[in-house]
């Protein structure tokens, strides 16, 4: 079993979120970093795929179609963390990723779709 890896899409990809997730000692990419800035949602999901990496993301509309598109065509993703507020602060969200981290396997997260909320909110 593995730890999660992140690729962070361009509306969470706060520096100092990747930073934070970092000094835990998590791998984390963000869309900048991966010159991917400007991709689709689509293509950033195959992307984090490829990349073996769940893409963390507050686009709950986009990514919650494009997951149900792909339990329908029987396809696979690494996994989709969606936060549906973006008033969340920097430090709870690192928190509630964290608590994620601790709580799965990378392997338990495909093709899964989970909120953050649910991790954030149990503190």
């Amino acid at each position: 079993m593995s730890q999660i890896r992140f690729y962070l899409d361009e509306d969470a990809g706060k520096k100092s979120l990747a930073n934070g997730l970092r000094n835990a000692e998590i791998d984390v990419m963000t869309t900048a970093e991966a010159d991917r800035l400007g991709a689709s949602d689509d293509n950033q999901l195959i992307w984090a795929m490829e990349q073996r990496r769940v893409i963390y993301s507050f686009n709950v509309g986009d990514f919650c179609r494009l997951h149900k598109a792909y339990l329908e065509q029987q396809q696979k993703h690494s996994g989709i963390v969606l936060a549906a507020k973006q008033s969340y602060s920097i430090g709870g969200q690192l928190r509630g990723l964290l608590k994620l981290v601790e709580s799965m396997e990378a392997e338990d997260m495909a093709n899964q779709l989970v909120f953050l909320k649910k991790y954030i909110e149990n503190f």
